[in-house]
């Protein structure tokens, strides 16, 4: 496994239609349910979603490795720290 290509991710979020800060809560959940070093991908909305959940994740000790325009909606990849925060 190369480090400079992304992995596959080991679980999905849908929360396009979720307002904040309900989005960044789901995600710091459905992450902390993951083994470490796990990679999530969420789904977030234009505007105030994209904004917003990025930096609080990053402020909670997550790393985002990417993330992807995908026309009407963006694509998070997160991964969950191997080390405990």
């Amino acid at each position: 496994m190369t480090l400079s290509s992304v992995s596959t991710p080991d679980a999905q979020l849908d929360l396009r239609g979720t307002p904040c800060p309900l989005n960044f809560v789901r995600t710091k959940l459905r992450l902390e349910k993951m083994p470490p070093g796990a990679l999530l991908e969420v789904w977030l909305d234009p505007g105030e979603p994209i904004e917003q959940v990025p930096d609080s994740l990053t402020m909670a000790g997550y790393q985002v490795e990417q993330i992807t325009d995908c026309t009407g909606y963006f694509s998070l990849l997160i991964r969950r720290p191997v080390t405990a925060q």
